[in-house]
């Protein structure tokens, strides 16, 4: 069986994404998607687009928002995609590429695609204070609670 990328668009990713991630939704836009195939259908999808943090939105930084596989996937699918990210984005101009993991989440394929850890975010809260103002509400995840390492391609 073997492995290839393949480019797919983000409404085929997103709904790769509502179909198999564990803990995320689909995301509402994106700059490009890559997928992977074993000859007989998608293997994963990974979705890169704009760093949520506006700070870090200088034109030549993005993010890999989602990188998602099935449990039945090859376990060097999601390595694979981590690395295909960043070697399209580094085609496009590109000079920096992040992704964030959960701190409980053990980052074995960011690693294994050459990725450093550079930071830690700081959990959210709930309630007053939260990530919402009375321009821009925003529905409670668990997941703004949870700290997140902040990992950059290398």
């Amino acid at each position: 069986m073997a492995l290839e990328l393949l480019p797919v668009n983000l409404t085929e990713a997103n709904d790769y994404v509502t179909s198999f991630h564990r803990h995320n939704k689909a995301v509402q836009g994106g700059k490009f998607a890559i997928g992977v195939t074993d000859g007989e259908g998608l293997v994963g999808v990974a979705i890169v687009g704009r760093p949520i943090a506006r700070m870090l939105q200088d034109g030549h930084t993005a993010e890999v928002s989602r990188v998602c596989t099935t449990d039945d996937s090859p376990k060097n699918v999601c390595s694979m995609l981590y690395a295909a990210c960043w070697r399209a984005w580094k085609a496009m101009g590109g000079n920096r590429l992040i992704t964030y993991t959960l701190v409980e989440e053990d980052g074995t394929s960011v690693k294994a695609a050459g990725w450093r850890v550079v930071g830690e975010t700081a959990a959210r809260k709930q309630g007053k204070g939260a990530w919402t103002c009375n321009t821009r509400a925003r529905t409670w995840n668990p997941l703004y609670g949870q700290l997140k390492l902040r990992w950059e391609a290398a």
